[in-house]
């Protein structure tokens, strides 16, 4: 038996994951991201967010070498970390810092394409050692509409841009204001399952040994 834990803290990773067949723990890493960015400042954005999602992967791992969470681990555990931010005009957004920065982003991007990119890093652990990793970015064009003012105003008053790369989601009430997605619609909602399935056979875990039972 393998224990999946899901170094994050984005209720829309779990969602996607247990929607998936599976019902992994949660640890969150509390990694300083700003400081990983500010050291990164010359890479690409792709390794700026493989970076930041290798870094929450290792941290949750650090604490399971020194014994820590969970608490009845099975032989081997899973760790997958994952960071997602928005690239439109070079520049990489997180989650907007208040209201004003959602609104003015959203200005900024109505009616034009975006690249959501997510970071994800999978490591797989056993009898108190670190034995493989794999780690890799994904990227998904979004579409996004043009809301209006009001349509706007009513979307930032929910709360819900605050909380997500980009001000975006496609799933929520932010799925009314996305014209489409080119590419993996996982990847968009913070974890991409072809390409964790994928990492997840590179460290040696068959995704479907790690699905609840019917």
């Amino acid at each position: 038996m393998t224990t999946l834990i899901l170094a994050s803290a984005s209720p829309a990773r779990l969602d996607v994951l247990r929607a998936a067949g599976l019902d992994p723990l949660v640890a969150v890493s509390g990694v300083d991201e700003d400081a990983i960015l500010a050291g990164l400042l010359d890479a690409e954005p792709e390794a700026r967010i493989r970076a930041l999602a290798e870094a929450k992967a290792d941290a949750v791992v650090q604490v399971l070498l020194a014994g820590g969470l969970p608490e009845n681990p099975a032989p081997a555990v899973v760790v997958v970390g994952c960071d997602s931010m928005l690239l439109i005009d070079g520049e990489l957004q997180g989650k907007p810092a208040d209201a004003e920065q959602a609104t003015l982003r959203w200005r900024q991007m109505a009616g034009r394409d975006g690249v959501l990119l997510t970071g994800h890093a999978v490591r797989r652990v056993a009898g108190g050692e670190l034995l493989a990793t794999a780690s890799a970015t994904r990227s998904s064009v979004v579409r996004m509409g043009r809301p209006t003012d009001t349509e706007l105003a009513a979307y930032i008053a929910t709360g819900e841009p605050l909380t997500v790369a980009g001000a975006l989601t496609i799933d929520r009430f932010g799925g009314w204001f996305v014209d489409g997605v080119d590419g993996d619609p996982s990847n968009v909602l913070g974890i991409s399952l072809p390409l964790t399935r994928e990492l997840l056979s590179r460290v040696g875990v068959s995704v479907v040994d790690l699905w609840r039972s019917p």
